[in-house]
């Protein structure tokens, strides 16, 4: 039995089946994913507010399918063992009374950053660098924590009222373990997909550093660095050299502009090997 077996056997328990239309009151419905849909509901015994993800277990099979007897956890182990200011806080994972798996997590009141950019919402270059280094810092959390993310992109981060960037949907996310990263189907969003992805080789957690760093480029300009599209074969476009982001961003902190564009960079090896490295690239500029 190999390590990661071995460290998740003990997890593997078949859950306890939950009434959920017994225990939640469901709020609305926020949003339908691919896999999933996404509830704000109130819970019948504390009162709190909650977030809870339903999976669909016939578009998310085939996925988890491709590590059957890898031991891989689920979505819902993965978010709690994720801790973190800017990743969203995991409370419970199981499966509803009709077989349905399930995340719950904490709601979170806020504006989904694909929404600010393509609505070109007004931000000061200081905001912009905030929120560069709050995704930055997210994440790390997830790689600290021994897992690759997958999906980093807009989409997936949503901003508090407070300012606080959280990230979130972790539906795709893998351990850090080359065994889980093998060459496949492209997974993630095309816009933001590294180019070891889209040509189906060997990846690890630099494809989660590529997809940062094009996010990364959205957040300081409002622009990708290569044309927009909404399938893989745009994203083939991203082993060329990206558009400098000066281009868009004439007065971006010279530190900054370099070490998102070195993220974006189409052999791994001459990325930041680690959003530790980037963060400490960033850590002295100022806007």
């Amino acid at each position: 039995m190999g390590f990661f077996s071995r460290l998740f056997a003990g997890r593997r328990a078949r859950p306890t089946r939950v009434d959920l239309d017994r225990r939640f009151e469901r709020l609305r419905e926020s949003s339908v994913g691919t896999m999933s849909t996404f509830y704000k509901v109130r819970d019948n015994v504390s009162g709190e507010l909650r977030g809870l993800k339903l999976i669909d277990r016939l578009k998310s099979e085939p996925i988890e399918a491709r590590y059957r007897g890898l031991g891989k956890p689920g979505e819902g182990e993965i978010g709690l063992a994720i801790s973190g200011p800017n990743v969203v806080r995991t409370l419970e994972w199981g499966v509803s009374s009709d077989g349905a798996p399930f995340v719950l997590q904490e709601f979170i009141d806020g504006t989904l950053l694909h929404g600010l950019l393509m609505a070109r919402t007004p931000l000061s270059p200081a905001q912009r660098l905030d929120l560069v280094r709050q995704a930055a810092t997210a994440v790390s959390t997830v790689h600290a924590a021994g897992y690759v993310h997958r999906d980093i992109c807009p989409r997936n981060f949503i901003l508090r009222p407070d300012g606080t960037l959280v990230l979130f949907d972790f539906g795709l996310a893998v351990p850090d373990k080359p065994v889980f990263m093998q060459p496949g189907n492209r997974i993630g969003s095309p816009n933001y997909m590294a180019p070891e992805v889209v040509r189906r080789r060997q990846a690890d957690r630099r494809l989660d550093v590529f997809s940062f760093g094009v996010t990364a480029y959205e957040i300081g300009t409002c622009e990708l660095p290569w044309p927009r599209g909404s399938s893989g074969r745009a994203a083939l476009a991203h082993d060329t050299t990206p558009k400098d982001i000066r281009a868009h961003w004439q007065d971006a902190p010279a530190a900054l502009a370099d070490a998102i564009m070195a993220c974006l960079a189409a052999d791994p090896g001459d990325r930041p090997p680690a959003m530790e490295d980037f963060l400490r690239r960033i850590a002295k500029v100022t806007c």
